[in-house]
């Protein structure tokens, strides 16, 4: 998965819990969804349609009724899916709520090895400095990521690290995430 993947998917605070559910053959329809991630009808319904509209679920022709549908993953998103699954089994349950923030996976995925801020900013074009900023800030409160000051640098900057679960969650992405110039 590339990592431009990774920021469109986790853009919708469910949609890494939904992808994850489905690969690990949770059945594909609302209510049992619903019951596995403990999202709200609203987030999940936005997530849900996120996930379509990119192309990695479906709804499954045939089956269920038109109110209750049934989802199912499509090639593309039996991938994603994978992935998702591994990245949500790399933290403990209570943990879990912090995955489900948009930068967080993606700022953990740069960080598999020590980055300035600068560096985690190349690799995720399309953050702000105030959200890597209060992102970072929020791992760091979390013993996730490690900020230290790089005293051999003129002016000194800091250096971040992942730790503890963010370096968990870091050594998958970094098996599965790529950052790569791709393709469009």
């Amino acid at each position: 998965m590339h990592i431009n993947s990774l920021v469109n998917i986790t853009s919708k605070a469910w949609a890494m819990p939904i992808l994850s559910c489905l690969h690990d053959k949770v059945p594909g329809r609302q209510a049992a969804l619903l019951a596995t991630t403990g999202a709200g009808r609203g987030a999940f319904t936005a997530s849900m349609q996120h996930l379509i509209q990119i192309g990695l679920v479906e709804r499954n022709p045939g089956h269920g009724h038109p109110l209750r549908p049934e989802f199912r993953l499509t090639q593309s998103g039996s991938d994603a899916a994978a992935t998702a699954s591994l990245l949500l089994k790399a933290a403990e349950a209570e943990d879990q709520v912090l995955l489900r923030r948009a930068w967080t996976l993606p700022i953990l995925a740069a960080l598999s090895v020590p980055c300035y801020f600068g560096e985690i900013k190349k690799y995720l074009p399309k953050i702000t400095d105030r959200a890597l900023s209060q992102s970072l800030q929020l791992l760091e409160g979390q013993g996730w990521v490690e900020r230290s000051v790089s005293a051999a640098d003129r002016p000194p900057r800091p250096v971040y690290c992942a730790i503890n679960t963010g370096a968990r969650i870091s050594l998958v992405a970094s098996k599965q995430i790529s950052f790569s110039p791709q393709e469009e």
